[in-house]
């Protein structure tokens, strides 16, 4: 059974880590933050002294960052693995900053990924979008019930194409509900603007609460959006303003704390909080 790393264990990688079955899990805290010491010890993930020391015992490495902090890790994967180890970037970058991580990560294994959905949890589900040679042996690990595994095929950067489609809708509804509710609040419609769009299903005002700890790591990820749908010949401008909406999110009351800390809150305290 293969050895598998994790960097890092914050919300989403320590979750991915207690989401694999009989395995033995490694992960440093390495520079990290005592919540990422919390998270990985609740998760049950064995702890190393150093990133080296993690890849050197890893046959399988999960990069889980920032979409921003990809590339960095990636060259800090390039400088501690050998052409044995798997690395499995999981982050939500563009197929162009994915092909940008192989190039850095030559001479490795390299399986492009993207995670949809929530981090795993009993009685939830979350997708992992896999693509290149090895994706078979990603999707093959020992996953809980939690987790679905999706093998795109093997081209680099698939699995990355997918996650800046799905996530420019589910990411681009959140801002577009988040800026309806703050214009509803400023011109005194507030409860008829949630009334209607929970009608159609669309008020979704706790997952604004929820986003809104982690705005700032969307702000890279609709920038990687953008560049997607350029690419694709379309006008990055719709998700670079969305990157902006989200910057500027980053910037309130709404946003202070931790996900996994967010309470259930009206939509005035909603949007009293993003003020």
């Amino acid at each position: 059974m293969p050895i598998v790393g994790i960097v890092s264990a914050g919300q989403m990688g320590a979750a991915l880590g207690a989401a694999l079955n009989g395995v033995r899990v490694v992960t440093t805290l390495e520079g990290r933050s005592e919540r990422t010491a919390r998270l990985a010890g609740a998760a049950g993930l064995e702890v190393l002294p150093t990133l080296r020391a993690v890849t050197e015992a890893a046959d399988v490495v999960l990069s889980v960052t920032p979409p921003g902090q990809a590339r960095a890790a990636a060259r800090l994967l390039a400088k501690s693995t050998d052409s044995n180890t798997v690395v499995a970037d999981l982050n939500a970058v563009s197929p162009t900053t994915m092909a940008a991580i192989a190039d850095d990560l030559a001479g490795r294994r390299v399986v492009d990924g993207a995670i949809s959905g929530p981090p795993p949890a009993p009685g939830g589900q979350t997708t992992i979008y896999l693509a290149g040679a090895d994706a078979g042996l990603v999707a093959a690990l020992p996953w809980a019930a939690s987790v679905e595994t999706v093998v795109v095929g093997a081209a680099i950067g698939s699995a990355s194409a997918v996650k800046m489609c799905t996530g420019s809708v589910y990411k681009g509804l959140t801002a577009l509900i988040t800026q309806a509710l703050r214009t509803a609040e400023a011109n005194g419609v507030l409860a008829h603007v949630v009334r209607d769009l929970d009608r159609n299903r669309l008020a979704q005002v706790a997952g604004v609460a929820r986003s809104a700890p982690k705005a700032h790591r969307f702000v890279a990820e609709m920038r990687e959006v953008a560049a997607t749908q350029e690419a694709a010949g379309l006008t990055p401008e719709l998700f670079t303003s969305i990157a902006e909406v989200y910057a500027e999110i980053a910037r309130t009351r709404l946003a202070e704390g931790y996900p996994e800390e967010v309470t259930d809150l009206s939509p005035a305290e909603i949007v009293a909080r993003l003020a």
